[in-house]
């Protein structure tokens, strides 16, 4: 039987565990890259409903076909520091967990090359070989996240007062402010506002002397 965790660590992933926005390279594929990067910006701002806009954005994926994925994962980039936080992370005896508004059609292959342990996203609705533009249950939203971290936590027997959020933007808050240490990581100037932490650089090292 496996040791339960010292501590629990959760990120979300696009612009926090990788750099780039995933919907805006699928986006790119459709030939509508500025309209959704746009309509991205603003969510993450928390100027829109994060659900009702990831609808909307979803629709313009809408015809792309799923040959698309292999080129949007050659052209993701892992932050810095990304795999040397998750070692460390390891090392210290906790747990990684990645919750994301994006989608489990590209995070189900980087959460384990990153060494995440367990991840959660949305799923895109394809037929036919291309995306229908809808998304697949309920959305992955900030209360979602929360709730995320909370089940990990429950189930890996970590006390909340042991786990650590990063995030960057609105919808991370949340999870934020549930977790024992809320870190504002590449982040938007709300959530900088309310977090228990901000980290500058945009390097996950920076994270590891925070550890437990």
């Amino acid at each position: 039987m496996l040791a339960t965790p010292r501590f629990l660590v959760v990120l979300d992933a696009d612009s926090t565990l990788i750099r780039n926005e995933v919907i805006e390279l699928l986006a790119d594929e459709a030939g509508r890259g500025p309209e959704v990067a746009a309509a991205t910006e603003a969510a993450m701002r928390g100027e829109v409903d994060f659900a009702t806009s990831l609808r909307s954005r979803v629709r313009a994926l809408a015809g792309v076909p799923v040959a698309a994925f292999a080129r949007v994962l050659s052209r993701i980039e892992p932050t810095p520091g990304a795999r040397e936080l998750t070692d460390a992370v390891h090392e210290r005896g906790g747990r990684v967990g990645v919750v994301s508004g994006g989608f489990h059609q590209i995070l189900d292959t980087i959460a384990p090359s990153l060494g995440v342990d367990t991840w959660r996203a949305n799923r895109l609705v394809v037929s036919d070989g291309v995306l229908t533009g809808l998304v697949d249950g309920e959305i992955v939203d900030a209360q979602g996240k929360a709730a995320s971290l909370r089940e990990w936590a429950a189930a890996s027997g970590v006390p909340l007062a042991r786990t650590i959020a990063i995030g960057d933007g609105a919808n991370d808050l949340r999870m934020m402010e549930v977790a024992g240490l809320g870190l504002a990581f590449n982040a938007k100037p709300t959530v900088r506002a309310h977090a228990d932490l901000v980290v500058g650089p945009v390097d996950l090292r920076e994270v590891i002397p925070l550890l437990p």
